[in-house]
């Protein structure tokens, strides 16, 4: 199987027509894509197989008064008929290449309490979990 990964840009939209299953959470919208790619600190970068998004992650480098940027990486998911195939650890290494390129001192994650797979995956990479309380208010 060949996996393609593409970092897209403001006029990529088209890239996500074609999704597999839980590639992301809910249908793509395409103004808040459009916001999302027009961003200059937005970074998507998809997996694709014969052209279908099987894979991505999205990250936003944050700048700071004080400190050099980091490296948030927002969302992860790849197709589950194809997890377990490192097409994650690829998108991860690409992030990381890419935040290193663009000055980044460091990359972090969240992810929840009770994902196993998701926490081998950031675990094997040397990094290690942080005790964190995140708030999360509606507007």
């Amino acid at each position: 199987m060949d996996v393609a990964l593409t970092r897209l840009g403001p006029g990529d939209a088209a890239v996500l027509a074609s999704l597999a299953p839980e590639v992301l959470d809910a249908s793509v919208d395409p103004a808040w894509l459009a916001a999302f790619l027009a961003e200059p600190g937005h970074i998507m970068i998809v997996a694709r197989v014969d052209e279908v998004v099987v894979g991505q992650l999205a990250a936003i480098v944050h700048h700071h008064p004080d400190r050099p940027p980091d490296l948030y990486i927002d969302d992860l998911a790849v197709t589950p008929a194809l997890r377990r195939q490192g097409i994650a650890q690829r998108l991860l290494d690409d992030a990381m290449a890419l935040g290193t390129q663009l000055g980044c001192a460091q990359a972090w994650i969240v992810t929840e309490t009770d994902n196993p797979p998701a926490r081998g995956l950031y675990e094997g990479r040397d990094a290690e979990a942080a005790s964190v309380v995140m708030y999360e208010y509606d507007l």
